[in-house]
């Protein structure tokens, strides 16, 4: 899939190839839709087949000709707002349980590319007849497929940036009207609310199943170092997390204990070592002080949500 480079600002009109066209960052999962002559399928970045977790999807792609491949967020709205956790509960759950879902939380898909249609590759196209193409598909689209939005005003782009954010917009993402579509790129730009960041959980202090704050790193000259850690998670946060942490396979960059130092730059503890129980690295969104040390965060940092759906080689140390 393309990818976008983290900013601070948003892009003006004329700084990318082809004028700037700026569309929402969507809180949800990021997916593939691939519809072939009998089946559909919906995949994940990382490329894991997430279609049994979307029946509702699946369903709505019959709307779609055959050859048509779609690069888009999967989306769950409740009480007017973007939910992640509702995505998350799709992750383990089984057929039965996903049509459960399907019907109690069901999933919108946001389609903002087309990457193939009518079985051509239509990656090598601009950005703008791309989306000519998208728009046409979805003509007589009904949700819950859906057509993201998109404007090439600037001055629309800042007004979207502050008045979506109630609704769960993470911001916006900004790409060149000229730009083809090129998987692994970072062509595209996005700028999020300042106040987050992913970052890699790659220990926790607690149980597994059951942790009480997060070890926090980011890749630092080529290794994964710890950068931080958590404030102490809710009994629901760990709960959830606690689902989704496995134990670590192969060799660990981290040890098992370090100093009281390593996880609070600012620690006066001289005592005993900090005991870690490592995990298997995963991606976390956290919200945090702007304050940081060299490459450590000042303060402890609040967890909001697992990010499974992000690659941990997408993670860059960039604030």
């Amino acid at each position: 899939m393309a990818l976008a480079r983290p900013a601070t600002s948003l892009p003006a009109a004329d700084s990318l190839p082809g004028g700037a066209r700026y569309e929402p960052k969507w809180d949800g999962f990021r997916m593939l839709l691939v519809v072939d002559d009998d089946t559909v399928t919906l995949w994940s970045r990382q490329g894991k087949n997430l279609t049994r977790g979307f029946p509702e999807l699946v369903a709505a792609a019959a709307q779609l000709p055959a050859g048509v491949v779609l690069d888009g967020e999967a989306v769950v709205w409740i009480d007017g707002r973007l939910d992640f956790d509702a995505l998350l509960r799709r992750t383990s759950a089984g057929a039965a349980r996903a049509a459960t879902l399907a019907r109690l939380e069901p999933a919108s898909y946001v389609a903002f590319d087309v990457l193939a249609i009518a079985d051509r590759d239509a990656r090598d196209l601009a950005l703008d007849d791309r989306r000519m193409l998208l728009e046409e598909l979805a003509t007589d689209w009904s949700p819950p497929l859906n057509l993201s939005p998109v404007t090439a005003d600037a001055v629309e782009a800042a007004q979207w940036f502050e008045a979506l954010t109630p609704s769960g917009i993470e911001g916006l993402v900004v790409k060149g009207a000229a730009q083809p579509y090129r998987g692994g790129d970072r062509v595209w730009v996005k700028v999020k609310h300042r106040d987050t960041l992913d970052v890699i959980c790659g220990a926790v202090i607690g149980s597994r199943d059951r942790p009480r704050e997060l070890v926090l790193g980011l890749p630092i000259d080529g290794e994964l170092r710890i950068v931080g850690r958590s404030t102490s998670l809710s009994a629901a946060a760990s709960g959830t997390l606690g689902k989704l942490l496995e134990a670590p396979t192969g060799t660990h960059p981290w040890p098992a204990s370090v100093k009281p130092v390593a996880v609070d730059r600012f620690s006066r503890a001289r005592g005993e070592s900090v005991q870690l129980t490592l995990v298997q690295p995963l991606v976390v969104e956290i919200s945090a002080d702007t304050a940081m040390t060299g490459n450590s965060f000042r303060h402890a940092v609040r967890y909001l949500r697992a990010r499974p759906e992000v690659p941990v080689a997408e993670v860059t140390n960039v604030r």
